[in-house]
């Protein structure tokens, strides 16, 4: 079913859950009630393995529930986690508010790009989740800047205004049309699900796929999140400097709605060879650079990627759904690519403590093996 309502609804929303205020102090604010650093990657492990475990079963109940339905009740979670996030006062509460968010991860999973790609026709659809992750962009950007200039010390208002952003997203998704009708909701059963996972797990192109992708987002994700702070202290940048670095590289994440048009230009081989070997030149340059400048335009450019390739993934994960099922087929996706998320962040960390070079080398090394893995499949790929 095609629903223009449908793509405009879920761009709000995901703008006002962009909106989360407390973005540019969440971990003073949990300190400030006397969570320890510690405790915070204990509650972030918990997390993780949580979204994992969750990760299938959500993908299932989508398909039998409806996706409309899903977000109703992952969108009313949100809102009440960050309720308890807002009010929390301790360890306990803290780790309530992130098993909730586990939930939501895992439920929402597959589901709101399942609503975009099946609201939008198929030659639109990169294009439009572009649009979508940049709003998500613009909500965080938006909601840093109301916090440095009004909200300031105020941990408790930041909280509290992220409620009233979450309470309106949740109110957009009642207007939902749902995009899969009662006769396929039906028909979703376990005995559809185990033969999802079967197709995808024989299916070793696609396991290609999703592995090259995976190493693309891990490396990202490790890189641009933790290990840039390392590299500018390196290269001898103070705190304050970092701080506007990292405005400056999240404003790169907007890019992404370019990457429909990109893909256009240079073909989708193409644009996806250039953008791996981005990220392999970002990384190379971080493994041999003490040089600030080098080292910020580097970062830069690995985020240039992600957000580049993020809409082009996710399009051609859809394109390569046959079951109706698409949330549970988009959810075993999920679970593969975040597996590799888990192996390579014990190697990361394992070789920054070693050598920070070493660890950046290796998201060369990683780059480099999904581009490879990434050419495997698109050679034996016939349905695009």
């Amino acid at each position: 079913m095609k629903s223009k309502r449908n793509i405009y609804l879920m761009f709000t929303i995901s703008l006002l859950q962009g909106m989360v205020f407390y973005g540019p102090i969440a971990t003073l604010y949990r300190q400030a009630v006397g969570i320890t650093v510690f405790q915070i990657t204990i509650i972030e492990s918990i997390s993780l393995a949580l979204c994992l475990l969750l990760e299938l079963p959500w993908g299932i109940l989508a398909d039998k529930i409806g996706y409309k339905n899903t977000m109703i009740i992952c969108c009313s979670l949100y809102f009440v986690s960050k309720i308890v996030f807002w009010r929390a006062t301790g360890f306990t509460d803290f780790l309530i508010e992130r098993i909730m968010l586990s939930v939501i991860i895992a439920g929402l999973s597959g589901v709101d790009s399942s609503i975009l790609y099946l609201s939008c026709h198929e030659k639109d659809s990169q294009r439009i989740f572009g649009i979508y992750y940049n709003l998500q962009t613009m909500g965080l950007l938006f909601a840093a800047a109301i916090y440095s200039v009004f909200i300031g010390e105020n941990y408790r208002l930041s909280g509290l205004l992220t409620v009233f952003s979450y309470g309106f997203a949740l109110l957009l998704t009642f207007a939902l049309v749902d995009v899969k009708s009662a006769k396929e909701t039906k028909n979703s059963t376990t005995k559809e699900f185990v033969l999802i996972l079967k197709q995808t797990l024989c299916n070793k192109y696609l396991l290609f796929f999703l592995i090259g992708v995976g190493l693309l987002n891990e490396t990202h994700q490790t890189i641009t999140v933790f290990f840039n702070q390392l590299q500018y202290v390196r290269c001898g940048l103070s705190n304050s400097t970092i701080g506007y670095i990292y405005i400056g590289v999240t404003l790169i994440g907007l890019c992404g709605v370019f990457s429909a048009k990109l893909t256009q230009k240079f073909g989708m081989t193409s644009f996806a060879v250039i953008l791996f070997t981005g990220a392999i030149l970002a990384c190379t340059t971080l493994t041999i650079t003490h040089n600030a400048l080098l080292s910020i335009l580097s970062v830069a450019l690995l985020r240039l990627v992600f957000c580049l390739f993020q809409p082009l993934q996710m399009n051609l994960q859809n394109k390569q759904v046959l079951s109706k099922n698409r949330a549970t087929a988009l959810s075993i996706n999920a679970v593969i690519i975040d597996s590799i998320g888990i192996a390579s962040n014990l190697i990361f960390g394992k070789l920054s403590d070693i050598n920070l070079a070493l660890a950046m080398g290796l998201g060369a090394a990683f780059c480099l093996s999904g581009l490879l893995l990434f050419l495997i499949w698109h050679k034996n790929y016939k349905t695009i």
